[in-house]
């Protein structure tokens, strides 16, 4: 039995035609709500995270009013910027010349320049004689080695 669009009544042919609308229809119904579904999750996911983030930055606000408002705050701006200090407590003042002091980073600064210095006076292969039996390569300082002074 082979089917035939021409021996078809014309109100089969009005129904099926109908029903394909139909169809068509509901699917882009679905397809269209399925979409604006995807979009409020997005929406509510983004506002969740903005939510979040203002929570956090409450809690910072919240923190730090505390802190601003602590007695310890207090007393440490008052020292700072009044001078004041609390019963039993001495002022001690360092001038700039006793902070400074000897410079012990600098004085290793000059004995690794030196050591340096040394090291690129060497002939090539006295250096490459150094890299592979002299020098050890686990230091971070190009593998001198600086004394210290005691």
């Amino acid at each position: 039995m082979k089917f035939s669009w021409q021996e078809t009544s014309r109100t089969t042919k009005m129904v099926l035609i109908g029903e394909f609308l139909l169809v068509s229809y509901l699917l882009y119904a679905l397809a269209l709500n399925v979409y604006q579904g995807y979009q409020i999750d997005y929406h509510i996911q983004n506002f969740q995270n903005e939510n979040r983030k203002i929570a956090e930055a409450n809690q910072k606000a919240a923190d730090d009013l505390l802190y601003y408002t602590s007695n310890e705050y207090l007393e440490k701006m008052a020292k700072q910027n009044l001078g004041l200090v609390n019963p039993g407590e001495e002022v001690v003042v360092l001038s700039e010349d006793i902070l400074k002091g000897p410079d012990p980073e600098g004085f290793e600064q000059e004995v690794q320049s030196s050591e340096l210095q040394r090291y690129y006076n060497l002939s090539n292969p006295h250096k490459w004689w150094k890299f592979f039996f002299e020098i050890d390569h686990r230091k971070k300082d190009l593998g001198l080695r600086i004394e210290e002074s005691a």
